[in-house]
């Protein structure tokens, strides 16, 4: 395969920007375009949730890189214009404003969007978070409220709460899972979790769904439970989890199928590649397609992608991973952590409020939990590793 003379990506995102990063490192000296739907230059979202809601950081902080820096990367970036549609034949990327940018290699790094429900556009006082705008306007409004819901009991509504939370609201998580994260760790986490947020001051609603909100002259003024109970609120977040920003796909070819479908390679057509939170590829290690929504992957995919790009022939094969800090603790998950998962804790003290927790099934390690001890769960991450290496049983 000859080396692409110019390459395109369509996200100017993490991934997307470490696509470029990682092409520049390996010696690339084509052309790059970036195309970002957002007028900013890349910034990193999971600060976003913590830091900047917190007023901990300015809009600066959360940029990737410095001025200097994308400079010296020598790519075209051209902000402020969405991608609408690709021919995935003659990796043609057609933009909202007009323009048709041409490439040997298309890049798709357009990320994921927040779901949203029903009812949410009609009023004010409720939010989602994904963008640096959506965090400057959450955390506008919490500094007028004294009482917010936040809709989504995942890792990003876990994060809000405890942000919100320190800033002296008061917070009431709902959601229809029986703990925090419940589906990301487990009963054992998830029940900490529910402990620490509770003894914050977090009142969890956990269990029930949402049926709708009310309002006040075109104001939030609650969230409407399943159960028929009305929480009062005067600021609501909706964080129920996203979609794959896919829509200006169609017709292009690719298979799409939550998420842009790819080869272990994490390649959707001759020279086109996804590669973040929109990239759906197939895991050697695992047997299984999979979509990550992490920090951690945007980069490690980026470099695989760049390695392919440039003629490499490795399947991506990561142990997933993902962190998350919330209140005094730091959360960190190597691997995955299935609901039918032995579990035993390996490193630590529960009741201390330290430990490693390590996940099995079928006698083979999938996952290692670290609760406030970084040092030790990156050390048994190797168990991971090791069982992503061996012959699966027959």
């Amino acid at each position: 395969m000859s080396t692409p003379r110019s390459v395109l990506v369509a996200g100017a995102s993490a991934a997307g920007l470490s696509t470029v990063e990682s092409l520049r490192r390996r010696g690339y000296d084509g052309a790059v375009t970036v195309l970002g739907a957002e007028t900013h230059l890349p910034y990193d979202r999971p600060p976003l949730s913590k830091q900047v809601l917190a007023g901990k950081w300015d809009v600066d902080q959360a940029r990737l890189r410095p001025a200097s820096a994308l400079s010296a990367l020598d790519v075209e970036f051209v902000l402020g214009d969405a991608a609408t549609g690709l021919d995935a034949v003659t990796r043609t990327v057609r933009t909202a404003a007009g323009r048709e940018l041409v490439a040997d290699a298309v890049v798709v790094a357009t990320g994921v969007r927040p779901r949203t429900l029903p009812g949410q556009d009609d009023v004010t006082g409720i939010h989602v978070l994904r963008s640096l705008e959506d965090a400057l306007a959450l955390r506008a409004d919490l500094l007028t409220s004294s009482r917010l819901v936040v809709v989504g009991e995942g890792v990003l509504g876990a994060e809000i709460a405890a942000t919100a939370a320190g800033m002296g609201l008061a917070v009431t998580m709902v959601g229809p899972q029986p703990t925090p994260m419940a589906a990301q760790v487990g009963p054992l986490a998830g029940g900490l979790l529910a402990e620490l947020h509770a003894g914050a001051g977090v009142e969890l609603r956990l269990g029930t769904g949402v049926r709708g909100f009310t309002s006040c002259r075109h104001r939030v003024a609650g969230v409407c439970l399943d159960t028929g109970e009305v929480l009062p609120a005067d600021v609501v977040v909706v964080a129920v989890g996203a979609s794959p920003v896919t829509g200006w796909l169609e017709g292009s070819g690719l298979t799409l199928d939550n998420g842009v479908v790819c080869d272990s390679r994490c390649r959707a057509a001759a020279g086109v590649y996804a590669v973040g939170d929109v990239a759906r590829w197939y895991h050697e290690g695992l047997g299984t397609s999979m979509r990550l929504e992490n920090r951690t992957n945007a980069t490690e995919q980026a470099d695989a992608v760049a390695a392919t790009i440039l003629g490499e022939d490795r399947a991506y094969t990561p142990v997933p991973y993902y962190w998350t800090d919330q209140f005094d603790v730091k959360l960190q998950v190597h691997g995955l952590i299935h609901a039918d998962a032995e579990v035993t804790v390996v490193d630590g003290d529960v009741a201390a409020g330290r430990f490693v927790a390590r996940y099995q099934r079928d006698g083979r390690t999938t996952g290692v939990l670290g609760w406030n001890m970084p040092k030790q769960t990156r050390l048994r991450r190797q168990e991971v590793v090791d069982a992503l290496t061996e012959p699966v049983p027959a």
